[in-house]
């Protein structure tokens, strides 16, 4: 680099800029990390909510309906749990990768999956399963 380079305030500004598009870009991974753990928060919250909903059906009326109720609401409730652990490590491993290749000083890739379709994905899958065990009794 030539004194006249090193004297040019504008490298300067462009090297701050670039640290700070980097602390923006961590930054918008920490947001997107924080938004997958309410979702899967979510997740595992309704699914504890459903089972214990049903449950209270089951014990002020224990009759065959409300026992098969409780039952499919305790397997739907539990994938839900479930799905919301797998989404909650997905989210941090994902997380992990990107920062580190941010750190690396390559840039992060988008995934030709993303996480959101995969989960959304599966959480189709569970709901056309439980419909069908809905509607086939």
């Amino acid at each position: 680099m030539s004194d006249d380079a090193k004297m040019d305030p504008r490298v300067g500004l462009a090297g701050d800029r670039t640290s700070m598009a980097e602390y923006r870009t961590a930054l918008a991974l920490e947001r997107t990390t924080l938004a997958w753990v309410r979702t899967t928060i979510t997740l595992t919250t309704f699914g504890t909510g459903t089972i214990a909903y049903f449950r209270s059906l089951r014990m002020s009326s224990e009759t065959p309906r409300t026992i098969r109720l409780h039952e499919g609401a305790i397997n739907f409730g539990v994938a839900l749990m479930v799905l919301g652990l797998v989404a909650t490590i997905a989210a941090a491993i994902s997380h992990l990768l990107a920062v580190r290749r941010l750190r690396a000083g390559e840039y992060p890739k988008a995934s030709a999956w993303p996480l959101s379709i995969t989960i959304a994905f599966l959480l189709a899958l569970l709901m056309l399963y439980e419909m069908w065990e809905v509607f086939s009794q």
